[in-house]
């Protein structure tokens, strides 16, 4: 079964909605320059109504350590989603004195993007393949090229975002195989609006498959 994460959440009626809807995972993005943008001491209490429903995934881009730190201790997520320059050895270490599951998101600019990132292969707990960054490292609204991955098996855990909404999401996973798909801007009515509807139809265009 394709697994579900719903980005850039900021209120509770929208996790309530991801939940109902079937969504495995809910994000929330720490980026000021974001309009998803949602301070820790907001997330910690976010988290508190996905606890035990669905995992809770913080988003950060190119925090310092005191930062990730924060993040940790006051939101205390499930899984850490590292979405900018962050190194290998970095998230590694974090993964190792935290034991929290990491994740990276990487570009798929081309079919070079695949071979330069397999230096995350076995540090990250999932590679999560978006569109390009432009100003904002991701929720931009572009897909990625999904012929990239066509056949796509790479032995370890992976998930597609970029462009995704409920209506392209079930041509995605068809064509790629992708075991995990990440939606944000396409379930929302305005940037860091997150619509209801959306979130349901999306879920439901991703169990209908």
């Amino acid at each position: 079964m394709t697994q579900i994460k719903i980005c850039g959440l900021s209120h509770p009626e929208t996790i309530e909605a991801a939940i109902d809807a079937g969504a495995t995972h809910i994000g929330m993005v720490y980026f000021p320059d974001s309009a998803r943008h949602v301070p820790f001491h907001k997330a910690a209490e976010l988290r508190e109504i996905a606890q035990g429903k669905a995992k809770v995934v913080q988003l950060l881009v190119n925090a310092d350590p005191q930062t990730t730190g924060q993040a940790i201790d006051m939101v205390k997520p499930d899984i850490i989603q590292f979405h900018g320059r962050e190194t290998p050895e970095w998230i590694g270490l974090v993964k190792k004195k935290t034991g929290l599951e990491v994740w990276k998101a990487v570009g798929l600019k081309d079919a070079g993007t695949l071979e330069r990132n397999k230096r995350f292969e076995g540090v990250a707990d999932r590679i999560l393949f978006d569109a390009p960054a432009k100003k904002l490292p991701g929720g931009n609204g572009e897909a990625a090229d999904w012929t990239l991955l066509h056949d796509f098996e790479p032995g370890y855990a992976w998930g597609l975002a970029g462009g995704l909404s409920p209506d392209n999401v079930a041509d995605a996973i068809r064509q790629t195989g992708a075991p995990l798909v990440d939606v944000s801007s396409g379930v929302e009515s305005a940037p860091g609006v997150k619509d209801v509807d959306k979130i349901h139809a999306f879920c439901q265009a991703v169990r209908q498959l």
